[in-house]
């Protein structure tokens, strides 16, 4: 279960070295807009160094590379794909070719490299209009592809549209996300919320995208990790009630009932999976028996 996503500026040392004391659940070591042109292969190195030097605490790392048609994106993934991360996260993706290509290059490399095939997953940044609209096309397009990350601030340039704390212009994108992830069976990650300093902002801002359906959601601040991780994780009372139902579901078994209630509402499928899936959530680090 990931469900912040820090960004690390791939030509910073000290937030490289840094980077697993934030409690984040996975990390995105950023070779693209944290990076200048000029320092793109010291970045590249640098990035390369930690992640043989590091253990970054056993986190997952997602190494952004230079979108397609950048005359960085090879480098980037020749030097990176061999170190084995977990993920490698193609930016301003636009359609599904875009993947294809992508995927059968790191397949080159991990068979060059005596990998192996398919170690190394894709979670697309998808920015722009044409990515929303190509998302479910996207998130489908190879085996690779594990999850999805919206990236609004390209995507309201594209759209033309004032990038807002509130949102409405990315609503029908974060939909659109969240649904095409569903129905390729992969993960949905919302964007960054950019106010490193609105601690209330970004708690509703991650509750909304929580509410939305997403699994998670980026950082681009330590700061908004801790906030993020609350936001994303169930509470007391839906623990508890989550255990109510599996203990109602028990009981209906033993004795032979076919329709089960709870409170006086019919327990069907879809609220048993969901009391499943949070109690497997209940499972993260530090959650484990906070209403006993």
């Amino acid at each position: 279960m990931i469900r912040s996503l820090l960004f690390v500026p791939g030509n910073s040392p000290a937030m490289l070295q840094n980077a697993d004391i934030h409690r984040a659940d996975a990390l995105i070591l950023d070779l693209e807009d944290a990076v200048a042109a000029k320092e793109k292969d010291s970045a590249r190195a640098l990035v390369k160094r930690a992640i043989m030097a590091l253990r970054f605490g056993g986190l997952p790392l997602i190494i952004r590379v230079n979108p397609p048609g950048s005359p960085y994106l090879e480098d980037d993934l020749s030097a990176m794909v061999p170190l084995a991360p977990n993920y490698v996260m193609p930016t301003k993706v636009a359609g599904a070719e875009d993947i294809r290509k992508i995927s059968a290059r790191i397949a080159e490399i991990e068979a060059a490299h005596g990998m192996k095939a398919g170690s190394v997953g894709l979670v697309p940044l998808i920015e722009s209009a044409l990515g929303v609209e190509n998302a479910f096309l996207i998130a489908s397009s190879d085996s690779r592809v594990q999850g999805m990350l919206l990236g609004a601030e390209d995507l309201a340039f594209d759209l033309g549209a004032p990038r807002s704390k509130a949102g409405q212009e990315i609503l029908y994108a974060r939909g659109r996300i969240v649904v095409a992830a569903r129905a390729a069976g992969i993960s949905a990650y919302d964007t960054p919320f950019t106010d490193v300093n609105d601690a209330a902002g970004l708690e509703a801002d991650a509750l909304f995208a929580r509410s939305l359906g997403f699994d998670g959601k980026a950082a681009i601040s330590p700061r908004h990790v801790e906030a993020i991780n609350q936001a994303f994780s169930p509470t007391e009372a839906e623990i508890r009630y989550a255990r109510e139902v599996m203990a109602a579901i028990q009981k209906g078994e033993e004795a032979g009932l076919g329709v089960v209630s709870l409170h006086g509402k019919m327990v069907d499928k879809p609220i048993v999976e969901r009391a499943q899936r949070v109690l497997a959530a209940a499972l993260q680090p530090g959650l484990e028996g906070e209403d006993e």
